[in-house]
């Protein structure tokens, strides 16, 4: 792209004029400096020998040295006279702008002559917009919970909704330092970090502005147990009581406590519960289907993806594991209840 440059070549030439003109001065200062040097000497020569007054020697003196100080600035107005012959040259060169990279032109805002603006105080206008469109990268918001398990290099997918249920390939090479924050000061508040991704499938020709999600793989473990997410639940330890069932308890037992007037029976009562409930700490467990009935077995698990989670001990592989809604795992289904395949022949 070329901008008019007839001011910038004016410019040039006038800077250029202005390195001779310097020039001519510095000679004709020089010759200045010769003279007057040659006549302090002889002035000198004169004064020692009692042939000039002392005045006239000082006179001699000063004018030698003012031609010598008048010379050295006229060096100096050389090199101002260079420097903005540079700058002047340099303005010139820009007025043909290159693209820093190659590309496809994606955007396209100016026209043959049309005028643009580019001042110190205010962005310039937008010309054209170049695209690498055989690198391609996704940029995505990762929230402030997640962002701290992402790491470069971390390999991910990225789905791009233009392209249906395709997935490409890419890796991770950049991640943001600094937050964005939307809803601030209210309930739906949410800080994210843009999370760059360098698209490594290149079958395709993407274009700029596609709407995607991704997935990024933090971790990753191979042929290990894994069941689905929602058959992991939450139960104490002995009772197989829920967590919510648990609190109820406690809550009957506090409020029949009120009424008891015997302190040693009220303290005692205390230590018991304290001792059941170290008893029925919670712990991670499934249901495991033995014959038809349910076995809760603890569990400890790993890492988690959407639909799956690890599971490090307590099952083997091949064990057939109770699945279903979240109410039925984590409230209704108990140690010894009765099951069986439904329809779809899930647990």
């Amino acid at each position: 792209m070329k901008i008019k440059p007839d001011s910038y070549k004016a410019l040039l030439e006038q800077q250029e004029a202005a390195i001779s003109a310097a020039k001519a001065t510095n000679l004709q200062q020089k010759a200045t400096m010769l003279k007057s040097e040659h006549d302090f000497k002889r002035s000198e020569d004169l004064f020692n020998k009692k042939l000039i007054s002392e005045q006239e020697y000082n006179a001699a003196q000063a004018a030698d040295d003012v031609a010598k100080n008048t010379y050295e600035s006229s060096l100096h107005e050389i090199e101002r006279a260079q420097a903005g012959s540079s700058q002047a040259r340099d303005q010139l060169s820009k007025t043909t702008i290159y693209s820093p990279i190659d590309g496809t032109i994606t955007i396209l805002n100016s026209k043959l002559g049309e005028r643009l603006v580019a001042t110190g105080q205010f962005a310039g206008t937008e010309v054209m917009r170049v695209a690498d469109l055989g690198h391609m990268e996704a940029r995505v918001d990762v929230n402030e919970n997640d962002v701290v398990n992402v790491k470069l290099g971390d390999k991910a997918e990225v789905k791009i909704d233009a392209y249906g249920d395709r997935k490409f390939n890419g890796t991770v090479y950049q991640i943001g330092n600094t937050g964005k924050t939307t809803g601030a000061g209210t309930q739906e508040e949410v800080t994210n970090f843009e999370v760059k991704i360098r698209i490594e499938d290149h079958d395709v020709e993407l274009k700029p502005a596609l709407s995607c999600t991704a997935d990024i793989h933090t971790n990753e473990v191979k042929d290990v147990v894994a069941v689905p997410m929602q058959a992991v639940t939450i139960r104490t330890g002995e009772s197989n009581l829920s967590p919510e069932e648990i609190e109820k308890k406690r809550q009957k037992v506090t409020q029949r406590d009120k009424g008891d007037n015997n302190a040693e029976f009220v303290n005692e009562r205390a230590e018991k519960a304290a001792q059941k409930e170290e008893r029925e700490k919670l712990v991670k467990v499934v249901f495991v289907k033995k014959g038809n009935k349910a076995q809760m077995t603890k569990v400890t698990t790993g890492i988690s993806d959407d639909t799956y989670t690890e599971i490090k001990s307590g099952i083997q592989a091949g064990d057939e594991v109770i699945s279903g809604s979240y109410s039925a795992i984590s409230r209704k289904l108990k140690e010894g209840a009765k099951v069986a395949l439904d329809k779809e022949g899930m647990k």
